[in-house]
C-alpha cells in the first residue's frame, strides 16, 4: 500500500475532528494534530481558500465550510437511499408517533444519514451526519450482521469496544451472538446500549445484492411496553422490507419476522 501524503492526510484528519467536536481553535488544531504551528496555518488557510473549513473572526474557532455540506449532499444524492426511503419513513413516524432514522455503516460506526423526529415532548436528541460505534446501537447491529462474522471481526481488529452504559456489548463473542440473533430474527434491538432510558428497534435496508442501510424507531423506556415493542417491530420490519424491495431485492416475505417483544 502506498504511503499516505501527509498534508492531504492532515486536511482530512481536519475535516474529521471537526465533524466529531464542531468546532476547534488554532491551538486545539496543533495539538490535536501534532504539528508546527506554520505547518497548522499554511493548511487552514489553504483550506479556508477552498471552503473546506471557516474562521469564526471573533471566537478565533473554525468549522466546517460549505464545500464539506456539498460533497455530503453530492454522496447522498449519489446514494439516493435517504430520498427513497424518506416516504416509508415517514410512514412508519405516522403510525408510531416515535422518532425513526436511517444509517449506513462506514467501517464499525453508523452514520446517520435520515430521520423524522417524534411529536412528543420527550424525544430522542440527534442529528444528521453524526456517527456512533455500531456494536452499541440497534442500528449498528442491524447493519454489521450484514456482514460475515469473520468480517465483522476483522473491522474490529484494534478497536476498544467502550462501554456507555451497564448494557453495552463490549466482546466479539456477544456482538457475534448478538448479531446471529438479528439475521434469525430480521430485526435489531438496542436496551439503553448507548443511551441509558432508550429503546430502539432497527431493521435491515438491502438492494440485490447486500445490506446498504438500516432504518430504526427509538423510544424512550417510559412509554415502552410489549405491545408498543410488537408495534415497533412490525412497522419498522414491513417499511424496512419496503424499502429494499424498492432497491431491488426480492419482494418482502414479512410473515417470516419474528415479531416477538426481544
Amino acid at each position: 500500500m502506498p504511503e499516505p501524503v501527509k498534508s492531504a492526510e492532515r486536511a482530512l484528519r481536519i475535516i474529521e475532528l471537526l465533524t466529531d467536536l464542531g468546532e476547534l481553535d488554532f491551538p486545539d488544531v496543533c495539538a490535536e494534530l501534532g504539528i508546527p504551528k506554520s505547518s497548522a496555518h499554511s493548511l487552514l488557510s489553504t483550506m479556508r481558500a477552498m471552503g473546506f473549513v471557516r474562521l469564526d473572526e471573533r471566537s478565533r474557532r473554525y468549522t466546517l465550510g460549505p464545500r464539506v455540506w456539498e460533497a455530503g449532499q453530492a454522496y447522498l444524492r449519489d446514494l439516493d437511499i435517504p430520498q427513497l426511503a424518506m416516504p416509508y419513513m415517514q410512514r412508519a413516524r405516522d403510525e408510531l408517533r416515535e422518532t425513526v432514522q436511517l444509517a449506513v455503516l462506514d467501517g464499525i460506526e453508523n452514520v446517520y444519514v435520515g430521520k423524522i423526529e417524534s411529536d412528543h415532548p420527550l424525544q430522542l436528541v440527534s442529528r444528521l451526519g453524526s456517527r456512533l460505534p455500531a456494536y452499541a446501537t440497534g442500528l449498528g447491529k442491524a447493519l454489521l450482521a450484514g456482514l460475515s462474522d469473520a468480517e465483522v471481526i476483522r473491522r474490529l481488529n484494534g478497536v476498544d469496544m467502550r462501554s456507555y452504559t451497564s448494557h453495552t456489548i463490549t466482546n466479539h463473542a456477544a456482538l457475534l451472538d448478538a448479531l446471529a440473533d438479528v439475521r434469525r430474527r430480521g430485526y435489531a434491538t438496542d436496551r439503553g446500549e448507548y443511551t441509558e432510558g432508550v429503546y430502539c428497534v432497527a431493521a435491515p435496508i438491502n438492494d440485490r445484492t447486500e445490506t446498504v442501510a438500516a432504518i430504526s424507531v427509538s423510544i424512550p423506556d417510559v412509554r415502552v411496553n410489549d405491545t408498543t415493542r410488537r408495534r415497533m417491530i412490525q412497522v419498522i420490519t414491513t417499511e424496512a422490507a419496503h424499502i429494499s424491495h424498492a432497491l431491488g431485492a426480492a419482494s418482502p416475505l414479512l410473515d417470516t419476522v419474528d415479531t416477538a417483544p426481544a
